[in-house]
């Protein structure tokens, strides 16, 4: 439609006094003009060419038809800022047609609407203006050149301010998914990482930037310096470095600044942020080459609010993940973390490493720490854990198992006894001390076959506690025999309890007799373990599993009730003046109950002390000889009898001898059995002689023939047991063969 259409419809410019400028070009406006007359494009271009606002020129695109302005809208969209827009073109209504279009199908809401018409009946209602956000309405007769250049200014205004609010609802929008990102991260390295790229996003940059922060509870250093927890762009291979370490004396400096200053700075070129959050302090550098305008500021302010809490609480997880899985002594990977190490292993295990697990065992730590104090262990231990990193630097990886237990994962040419050895060669430095120290050794080698890291970490430690039972070397190599051997102790301690709390043990009775007279004095309580098919389980293999597992001290209070027991019904049935002896173990000492334990007993069965003989091995004295002395001592005001059993076959001390409230010496079936005509046995003379110079009465053990109890009859002996006189028996069978003999 031609402007010949109208009476008065130029666009009249009245004269104005227009001062000529050179204003600074920082980018321009968008404006499309969408008329059907040419002129009015080119008057308006005239009219308009040379107006800046905000220090932006206006450029202008041109369309000459609705159809024509549609597909325009289309392709620029939002970067439009204003729109001049005839009502009447190819039809009465092209121009609201147009509005309609973009405002409700394209969506697109952020360019002005300026309505222009050459005819005022024209003219759109109310409610159009409002539906379709239309900035102005102007006949083409009223718009001077100084009422147009007041509408475009208003307009790019409103423009301005609407981009501005959508910009900062963009920019929370993505605030709220990136500081959801960053929540989602539990390594402190990933979260700072994350701050990174997530801000350079947040303000349109490609990534570039560091996050430090001063070490201590943020970083497992010792010291207060700056390092760089998280990194992008050419500062990546940085990460865990310290800040000094950076060939950037600008960064290196702006960022000790910010954490000093604790605050914000923003400069040409670069910005430096600072994040605080309950003492958790970081300097976030951005290298964006520009400075950041106030809505970006603005919007970093409100993100680095909203990750505040995030950057705490991943520090916090650190700590946790911390305590978790790493030794707070020594900072090595505890024995959690150790059997992760050992799963990531089997899985990346390449066959020609040959890898091998070993674990470390400080030999008589514990003397270390009763002797020179807690301080002087913990010097010690952090010296073996230097001088093991010295040792394999980055090739074996380390963790610390326990009390002073430590573990290695290496190829065999690194981790074997011989390199291992040489390690406890030179006395380690703790503190003001100089300490030698030596330590048993437990190899595992990883065959290829799928196992968990904690299987592996126990065929290790079977490995290792053989080696500490082992007199001749201090290291073994795992083997599945050791395993078998463990898991059969096991079984037989399982079912030892379920027999013992089933009542299925058993005490049976060896007759004692005057060599002399060869009358019945007593009895020895022997336990017996009965096995499904009518035998029996050795007491040389079960009594160990006992006292290893502890039951021994519920096991020993039976025995000695039982023998209680059984003692109190020979009396009633006329079978007084015997004596039951009983063996005693050594955790029975070591338990607090044990001497009140035996006196409630023979008291509850209204047994006489002295009809109660307490039987112990050497061995027995020698473990804690204080224990074992002070127990018997006060049994022994209480009236009861001691005796040491299988006496000679131990290394006992004669002034330990000499302190034991002892009654009897029992010559062991050894010594006895080494009694032959025509020989003389001189161990079993020797402890009889022994015997009578300290006044004590002495029983051989073990007399099976006639001529070996004339020996021992003659050597002075006084009492004998064995199967020359009667085999161990049930309890019945005892009541027939004392029966069976002359009253004693």
């Amino acid at each position: 439609m031609s402007s010949s259409k109208y009476e008065n419809d130029e666009l009249i410019f009245l004269s104005e006094d227009i001062h000529p400028f050179t204003p600074e070009i920082n980018g321009v406006w968008n404006v499309l003009v969408v008329d059907d007359d040419e002129e009015i494009h080119s008057v308006t271009r005239l009219a308009l060419s040379d107006l800046v606002v905000n220090e932006k020129a206006l450029r202008f695109i041109h369309a000459y038809s609705g159809v024509e302005a549609l597909e325009i809208i289309k392709e620029m969209g939002p970067s439009i800022a204003i729109i001049l827009l005839d009502v009447v073109m190819e039809s009465d209504d092209a121009g609201l047609n147009v509005a309609k279009i973009m405002r409700e199908e394209l969506k697109v809401m952020e360019p002005r609407i300026i309505l222009r018409t050459g005819q005022p009946g024209y003219a759109p209602e109310e409610q159009v203006i409002k539906d379709y956000d239309i900035n102005d309405y102007k006949t083409k007769t009223e718009l001077t050149r100084s009422k147009l250049v007041t509408t475009i200014i208003a307009s790019l205004r409103s423009y301005q301010q609407i981009l501005t609010i959508n910009q900062s609802r963009l920019g929370l929008q993505q605030i709220i998914v990136s500081a959801a990102n960053l929540m989602e991260e539990h390594s402190v390295k990933s979260f700072c990482e994350g701050v990174v790229t997530q801000i350079s996003s947040l303000i349109g940059l490609e990534a570039g930037g560091v996050v430090c922060a001063r070490a201590g509870s943020v970083l497992d250093k010792d010291d207060d310096g700056v390092y760089i927890l998280g990194a992008a762009g050419e500062f990546a291979s940085y990460i865990n470095e310290s800040l000094d370490s950076l060939h950037n004396a600008r960064i290196v400096k702006f960022v000790n600044c910010c954490l000093q200053l604790k605050e914000h700075i923003f400069e040409k070129e670069f910005s430096v942020l600072y994040l605080n959050s309950s003492g958790y302090e970081a300097a976030v550098y951005l290298q964006i080459g520009k400075e950041i305008n106030s809505i970006d500021q603005q919007l970093l302010e409100v993100f680095l609010s909203s990750i505040s809490v995030g950057y705490e609480n991943v520090n916090l997880f650190h700590q946790l993940r911390t305590a978790a899985f790493r030794d707070w002594l020594t900072k090595l990977p505890n024995r959690s973390e150790f059997i992760n190490m050992l799963d990531d292993c089997v899985v990346a295990r390449n066959k020609a490493d040959n890898p091998v697990v070993a674990l470390i065992d400080i030999n008589h730590f514990a003397d270390i720490n009763d002797g020179l104090g807690q301080d002087a262990g913990n010097s010690t231990l952090l010296a073996v854990t230097n001088r093991l990193q010295e040792t394999f630097l980055d090739k074996v990886r380390i963790g610390r198992i326990g009390s002073d237990v430590f573990g290695l994962i290496g190829v065999e040419f690194f981790v074997n006894p011989q390199t291992l050895h040489e390690i406890f060669v030179a006395p380690f430095k703790a503190g003001e001390h100089t300490l030698p120290l030596s330590a048993s050794f437990g190899f595992c080698r990883l065959d290829g076959k799928p196992q968990s890291g904690i299987n592996i970490l126990k065929h290790s430690n079977i490995a290792l506690n053989k080696a500490k039972k082992n007199l001749n070397t201090n290291f073994e190599y795992y083997a599945p025999e050791m395993e078998e051997e463990t898991t059969w102790r096991l079984d037989m301690i399982r079912q030892l309890t379920r027999d013992f709390q089933g009542k299925k043990l058993q005490l049976w009775y060896q007759p004692q007799v005057d060599l002399v007279t060869e009358q019945i004095v007593g009895m020895e309580a022997l336990l017996r373990w009965p096995t499904s098919d009518g035998g029996f389980v050795s007491p040389a293999v079960f009594v160990p599993l006992a006292e290893y597992s502890g039951l021994i001290i519920d096991i020993g209070i039976w025995v000695l009730e039982e023998s209680c027991k059984k003692l109190r019904a020979l009396f009633d049935q006329g079978h007084t003046g015997l004596r039951m002896a009983v063996n005693i173990s050594m955790p029975q000492f070591r338990d607090p109950n044990f001497v009140e334990s035996v006196k409630n007993i023979i008291t509850e069965f209204g047994i006489q002390p002295d009809r109660i003989e307490l039987e112990i091995t050497e061995s027995v004295v020698m473990d804690e000889p204080q224990i074992v002395i002070e127990a018997l001592q006060e049994l022994k005001l209480f009236g009861v009898k001691v005796a040491i059993d299988d006496f000679g076959t131990g290394f006992s001390s004669m002034s330990y001898l000499q302190q034991l409230p002892l009654d009897r010496l029992k010559v062991d079936r050894s010594f006895v059995n080494e009694i032959h005509p025509g020989k003389s046995a001189f161990i079993a003379e020797t402890i009889v002689t022994l015997g009578n110079k300290l006044g004590l009465s002495t029983i051989a053990e073990g007399v099976e023939k006639r001529e070996q109890a004339s020996y021992m009859l003659k050597l002075g002996c006084d009492e004998a047991q064995g199967y020359l006189f009667a085999k161990p028996m049930p309890y019945e069978q005892l009541l027939e063969f004392l029966a069976s003999k002359k009253h004693y």
